[in-house]
C-alpha cells in the first residue's frame, strides 16, 4: 500500500463533486478548516449551543463525506473555506473530523488515512476511544492530526496537526501495551460508559484501525465477528489473531491480513448507535460508491 493506495478515495471518503480549487494544501490549514465545519456532539456547552435532539441523532450516523457535505450546505450555502458559527456546522464525533480531514488531504495531493485508537489528553489517566487522521508529511514521514482539537482546546502541550504517538496510541499498540503489562487495559474504552472498557474494547478499535488502512472507514460503532463485548468472552484464538495484526508494520501484510474472512469488513455489520439502537447495516462494496440519500443532492 505505497502513497497512490492513501492518495485514492474511498466510498467513504469521497467528496463527491466538490471544488477544491479554493482549498488550502497545507495539512495544517485545512485541520482548522475542517474544526470550523464540525461541532463535536459533546461540545455544546463548549460553545454555548443547545444542539439540537435531531441532530445530536442523526448527524454522525452519515458515514460519507458526501452526506457530511450535504448537511453542510443545507444548513448554509457557503465556501467550505468559510467559519460557521455552533448552529451551522455538522453535528459529529472524532471520527467525522478525522474522516473529513482525510478527505480534504487526499483531494488536494497529500497521502492520508484514518487512525483509530486511545487518546490521553482528553481525561486524566484515562486512554480515551478516538479517532484521528494520519497524513504523509513534507518530510516523508507520517505523522498524526487531530482536527477536533485545533484551536478548541487551550493548553494542549502539543501541536495539533503532529500529535505525539504516546499521546495518541494506534490500536496495534494500545493492544500491544496492554498485552506485555505496560498499560492496563481497564483504562482504555470510553468514559462515558462504564461497561465499555478493557481489552475486548482494543480488540474491537484494532479491526477497525485495520479496516481504515484498507480503505474501509467504519463507524466507531460498527462490529462485525463475534459478540465480544466484555475480556471473559476472549478465547486464545482471538489474542493469538489480533496479536498477529498487532505485530503486522509491513503494509504488504496489512493487506493480507484483511484478506482474512475472520478480519475484514463483511457486507453487513452490527452497529451499536448511541441514540438508535442496535442495528443490522449494509455497507456499500469497497470500490462502489456511497448510496445517495432521499431529497439530497449530490455532493459538490
Amino acid at each position: 500500500m505505497d502513497d497512490d493506495f492513501y492518495l485514492r478515495q474511498t466510498p467513504y471518503s469521497d467528496p463527491g463533486h466538490l471544488d477544491t480549487a479554493g482549498l488550502p494544501g497545507d495539512p495544517e490549514q485545512l485541520a482548522g478548516l475542517v474544526r470550523d465545519l464540525i461541532i463535536h456532539r459533546g461540545e455544546g456547552e463548549r460553545f454555548g449551543h443547545t444542539i439540537p435532539a435531531p441532530r445530536l441523532h442523526t448527524d454522525a450516523e452519515s458515514r460519507y463525506v458526501t452526506g457530511l457535505l450535504r448537511v453542510l450546505r443545507e444548513r448554509r450555502d457557503a465556501p467550505l473555506s468559510e467559519p460557521r458559527a455552533p448552529r451551522e456546522r455538522f453535528v459529529g464525533t472524532c471520527r467525522d473530523f478525522a474522516l473529513l480531514l482525510c478527505s480534504l488531504l487526499r483531494a488536494t495531493g497529500t497521502p492520508a488515512r484514518l487512525r483509530c485508537g486511545f487518546a490521553t489528553y482528553f481525561t486524566e489517566g484515562r486512554h480515551e476511544d478516538h479517532w484521528v487522521t494520519e497524513y504523509r508529511a513534507s518530510d516523508g514521514g507520517w505523522r498524526l492530526a487531530d482536527a477536533q482539537v485545533h484551536h478548541a482546546y487551550d493548553g494542549l502541550p502539543f501541536d495539533p496537526v503532529d500529535v505525539p504517538r504516546d499521546r495518541f496510541l494506534v490500536a496495534p499498540d494500545a493492544w500491544r501495551a496492554c498485552r506485555s503489562g505496560r498499560a492496563a487495559p481497564d483504562s482504555f474504552g470510553f468514559s462515558g460508559l462504564p461497561w465499555a472498557r478493557g481489552l475486548w474494547f482494543v480488540r474491537a478499535n484494532v479491526l477497525r484501525d485495520l479496516a481504515a488502512l484498507n480503505g474501509v472507514e467504519v463507524l466507531p460503532w460498527d462490529c462485525w465477528g463475534p459478540e465480544i463485548l466484555d475480556d471473559s468472552r476472549l478465547t486464545a484464538d482471538d489474542l493469538a489473531l489480533i496479536d498477529t495484526v498487532a505485530a503486522a508494520t509491513d503494509e504488504g501484510e496489512l493487506r493480507r491480513l484483511y484478506e482474512d474472512p475472520r478480519l475484514a469488513v463483511p457486507d453487513v455489520v452490527t452497529s451499536y448507535t448511541t441514540y438508535l439502537g442496535v442495528r443490522k447495516v449494509t455497507l456499500p462494496a469497497r470500490k462502489g460508491t456511497p448510496p445517495a440519500r432521499k431529497g439530497t443532492l449530490p455532493g459538490r
